[in-house]
């Protein structure tokens, strides 16, 4: 510990990393130091002025805290320890300065702004502004900006702060608002006037510490102290982003995210943040039963009653959706395997084996992105599929990892090195000698797509093969919040889903959206909302959304995590495990538990590693038999980015931004 340094904050005596800045200095003595520009993860821009602080025997004014590094202070005359002030009289004096030039043009407008309550510009000017100012200009006026569908802007309240700026170019990798102007004409503007297309730009909502940048689907709609706050996960993705969720009665009115380290920073991807009214669209509140070709409604024991007789028929096939939680998953299994049936859950067709979680999660946990020095993305497009993962791989890319790609070419936001697109690609790679990559931190990122095909376990092992060669860690980036969850509690079958479907007289639907289940057998649909599961069903078991019961989801990386309940499924729809163990019960041969604890007991006893709630698991690397590759490219990735599941399809707003992607990627550029 010999490298940190003395250093004295208001008489505190601490030792810190000589390459801290102050305002990080202060923070780790337990001081909190106002900032408006200053985010721990941009870069820094010293431009708010609001960090000030005294630095004693340095020079006669206030320095700005966060861009000066604690390497950078002057011992006393005698060797003792550099002093800095936080409450000093300058300071004080200049806190009030910087926050009256702050708000020589900030509308008063906090009563009808919509950040009001939770506006750091508020919070700070009752804690160091003064009551009165000095100015009596008018105030200046800027043009509101048109940002799209998602971000609202008032940018007469803006602060110059460039937070924006700096996330927009630095984390989301697509510079598409910039700074023009210089004193009073400065103003932030859209390149050209257009729209924002990055799939993280809800994220400068959030960093915006006043209300130029807000929510415009929230806009107007609740006030922050109205709002019952819950910590839960996201499903929209396999990334498990850790997110909050805010209700008022039964509706949910946003979602934002929440700090982990682990698995997304404090980033979130527009679609987990905006999907919110897609919960409320085209719900199934009751349950259903197909008469005459026609869907009417009909009581739970009648509904249940008729489930149970189609069961009874002859083989049933389980299939597990995207969207179930792992609890859902382990109920099914063990209602379906009752029965003689077999349960599916890889219903994209993905190659992963049962039982080897090496083969089907990895070996690497997402953190291991941030020291990589080499990164190999094959078969994946992590920009669609998993965004806030994408900006992890800019993020070392940018610190100077190299990225390489096997698999069709797209834009990622950086530079990327291309390696093929498809099987030869990877089978020239795992021939090669890569003795040289020995010490190199690599991550081999395979996606789901390369493993999808006829000879996907052939892939998946010869992925394994080259990242064992290349000593890098291995991570299987998967698109459906459940399927981890499913496959650790072996919700399989040998063959696949059409192993499992042949010859079954009822298909027992579990949120299965996402394929066309064949002519033939009855349909037992369970879910959320009237998608394509439910026009296909013969029978609808109305359940509860994600974000309307506990339910536990194992990410990307096998990291178990909680979901808690926000609020109240609609109408008489029902947890997802209740019906399946209502189900059990009314077929004769009831599940072994009759709560959620108790399914969970049951749970962890066969599966213990879900137990340990948002821990990473290490896995024993096995690689398994395989025949040689076949031939030809690897699918292109996420190609309905913003209509990948029920929910989102029924949000009216994943609808205007899939529109405008498309119209995007169709529109012709003029020639230079």
């Amino acid at each position: 510990m010999s490298d940190l340094r003395k250093i004295i904050i208001d008489d505190t005596e601490i030792e810190v990393d000589p390459a801290m800045t102050l305002i990080q200095a202060c923070e780790e003595a337990g001081i909190e130091i106002p900032r408006f520009c200053y985010h721990e993860r941009l870069s820094i821009a010293g431009n708010c002025r609001m960090c000030l602080v005294e630095v004693v025997g340095g020079p006669p004014k206030p320095a700005a805290s966060c861009a000066m590094q604690v390497r950078d202070l002057r011992p006393g005359p005698e060797g003792q320890p550099p002093v800095v002030k936080t409450k000093s009289p300058m300071v004080k004096k200049a806190r009030e300065g910087v926050m009256e030039f702050l708000l020589i043009n900030h509308p008063l407008d906090c009563p009808i702004c919509d950040q009001g309550g939770e506006c750091d510009l508020q919070d700070q000017a009752m804690a160091y502004g003064v009551d009165f100012s000095r100015f009596r200009e008018p105030k200046r006026a800027v043009e509101d900006l048109d940002l799209g569908p998602l971000v609202e802007t008032h940018m007469t309240r803006c602060i110059s702060c460039t937070r924006c700026v700096r996330f927009i170019t630095e984390v989301a990798g697509m510079p598409e608002l910039g700074q023009t102007g210089r004193g009073e004409d400065a103003e932030i503007t859209s390149y050209l006037g257009a729209t924002l297309e990055s799939e993280m730009q809800g994220n400068i909502i959030d960093l915006c510490p006043v209300g130029a940048l807000t929510s415009k689907p929230y806009a107007f709609t609740a006030r922050p102290w109205e709002l019952t706050k819950t910590e839960t996960i996201d499903v929209m993705d396999a990334l498990g982003s850790n997110i909050r969720v805010d209700t008022k009665g039964r509706e949910v009115m946003r979602i934002l995210p929440r700090n982990h380290d682990g698995v997304n920073e404090e980033w979130l991807a527009d679609r987990s943040r905006f999907i919110w009214d897609g919960l409320r669209r085209q719900r199934l509140d009751r349950p259903y039963i197909r008469e005459n070709g026609k869907l009417r409604p009909a009581t739970w024991p009648e509904a249940l009653s008729k489930a149970a007789e189609a069961m009874k028929a002859g083989k049933v096939a389980g299939l597990v959706g995207d969207l179930a939680p792992v609890e859902a998953a382990f109920a099914l299994k063990g209602l379906v395997e009752g029965q003689g049936g077999a349960v599916e859950c890889r219903l994209d067709g993905a190659k992963l084996p049962a039982g080897n979680r090496a083969a089907y999660v990895g070996t690497a946990a997402i953190e291991d992105i941030d020291e990589a020095e080499m990164i190999l993305l094959v078969g994946t497009n992590p920009r669609l599929e998993a965004p806030v993962l994408n900006a992890r791989i800019r993020k070392a890319w940018l610190r100077g990892a190299k990225v390489a790609r096997i698999g069709p070419p797209a834009d990622l936001t950086y530079d990327v090195i291309e390696l093929g697109t498809g099987r030869a690609a990877l089978q020239a790679l795992a021939a090669m000698d890569h003795s040289d990559k020995e010490g190199v931190a690599g991550v081999m990122i395979l996606g789901e797509g390369a493993v999808s095909g006829d000879d996907g376990a052939d892939v998946l092992a010869a992925a394994m093969r080259t990242a064992e060669a290349g000593h890098s860690k291995f991570l299987v980036l998967h698109s459906a919040a459940s399927r981890v969850g499913a496959m650790d509690v072996g919700a399989l079958t040998e063959g696949g889903l059409s192993a499992a479907l042949d010859g079954a007289a009822t298909v027992y639907a579990l949120g299965v959206d996402e394929i066309d289940i064949p002519a033939g057998p009855t349909v037992i649909y369970q879910g959320s909302h009237g998608d394509r599961g439910a026009h296909r069903a013969d029978i609808i078991l109305p359940a509860a959304a994600y974000t309307e019961e506990q339910g536990l989801f194992v990410n990307t990386e096998g990291r178990p995590q909680l979901a808690l309940r926000a609020g109240f499924p609609p109408g008489e729809a029902k947890e997802n495990w209740a019906i399946l163990r209502a189900l059990s019960g009314e077929l004769g041969s009831p599940l072994p538990y009759d709560s959620l604890a108790a399914l969970r007991q049951a749970l962890v006893k066969e599966v213990p590693h879900l137990k340990a709630i948002d821990e990473v698991p290490a896995n024993d690397w096995t690689i398994p038999e395989a025949g040689p590759l076949g031939e030809g490219d690897f699918p292109p990735a996420g190609a309905n980015h913003y209509l990948a599941n029920p929910i989102m399809r029924a949000s009216e707003l994943m609808g205007q931004l899939a529109a405008a992607a498309s119209d995007r990627a169709s529109a012709k550029l003029a020639a230079e």
